[in-house]
């Protein structure tokens, strides 16, 4: 179960205001008189339907991310991406029940009951429903941001991350997740892929604390190989495009686990399926 936000954290994404006034069914900006849906505790900024998803596959991934635990079996296993437990000790050794943490970006996901989730999509998981290049939440409110492989998602990356450090208190804590080396993705759309460097370039205001590999370079590999054997197999006939790429996943995933060994040489970031940013907000007070 996420955590629920607290309305003293909120600002009104429209004008900016702290004077968030909550009522039964909404709450209110005082400064511009917005009103905005709140129901069983969950704040509605922006939405996204699902009518806007046009990407069979995609469409396929939204209707299984109803059912939470498939999905994230689904994700572990099947997906072509190899996942450590890098997030899992992020979790443990900065978010506790005494911080304010945010998933942004998280889909169906729930990593902790320390967690408010926050998506454009109203996923049952979803604490704040809203745009995420545009967050709101007070500056300074925030004690930890994770997003995870949501960044390519947006067409401006920089204007998250710069919201993600207006939002943090001093000496916040940030996980970023960005894929590197991947095939195209629609959820609903996919834009940006970034190199080592790139990452550390994305988050140049704040203070690096480890930079590595995500998923490795396996699994920049299958994924890759994965959407070559269907172009070849499908014969151009996009109709068969979606189940034989599925068919394929199926027969071919386990290669993804060499990653295990490999993630962890030293040229891994060559073509690594991606990359990891740990760092944290400057503490201008000094």
């Amino acid at each position: 179960m996420s955590k629920t936000i607290e309305t003293n954290l909120l600002q009104c994404p429209k004008c900016n205001s702290n004077e968030i006034l909550k009522k039964n069914n909404y709450i209110l900006c005082q400064s511009c008189n917005s009103k905005y849906q709140m129901k069983n505790e969950k704040y509605y900024f922006h939405t996204l339907d699902s009518a806007s998803i046009t990407d069979n596959l995609d469409r396929f991934k939204h209707f299984i991310k109803r059912y939470k635990k498939i999905y994230a079996f689904l994700i572990k296993t099947i997906s072509p991406v190899y996942l450590d437990n890098t997030e899992e000790k992020f979790i443990e050794k900065y978010i506790s029940s005494d911080k304010i943490a945010l998933n942004i970006g998280s889909g169906y996901s729930d990593l902790s009951k320390n967690i408010t989730n926050v998506d454009i999509f109203a996923y049952d998981s979803v604490n704040v429903v809203c745009d995420i290049t545009n967050l709101p939440f007070k500056d300074n409110s925030i004690d930890v941001v994770l997003n995870i492989a949501v960044l390519e998602h947006v067409q401006n990356p920089q204007v998250v991350i710069n919201e993600i450090y207006r939002v943090l208190k001093p000496n916040g804590k940030i996980y970023t997740a960005f894929p590197f080396i991947q095939g195209f993705h629609a959820s609903p759309y996919d834009f940006t892929r970034v190199t080592y460097e790139g990452i550390k370039y994305l988050h140049r205001d704040f203070n690096q604390i480890e930079v590595i590999p995500y998923g490795g370079p396996t699994s920049g590999f299958l994924w890759v190989m994965q959407e070559w054997l269907t172009l070849i197999l499908s014969f151009g006939i996009k109709k068969i495009h979606t189940p034989i790429y599925i068919f394929i996943m199926l027969i071919t995933f386990p290669i993804k686990f060499l990653d295990y060994v490999l993630i962890k040489h030293p040229m891994a970031k060559n073509i690594s399926s991606g990359f990891i940013f740990i760092g944290e907000k400057k503490d201008d007070s000094f």
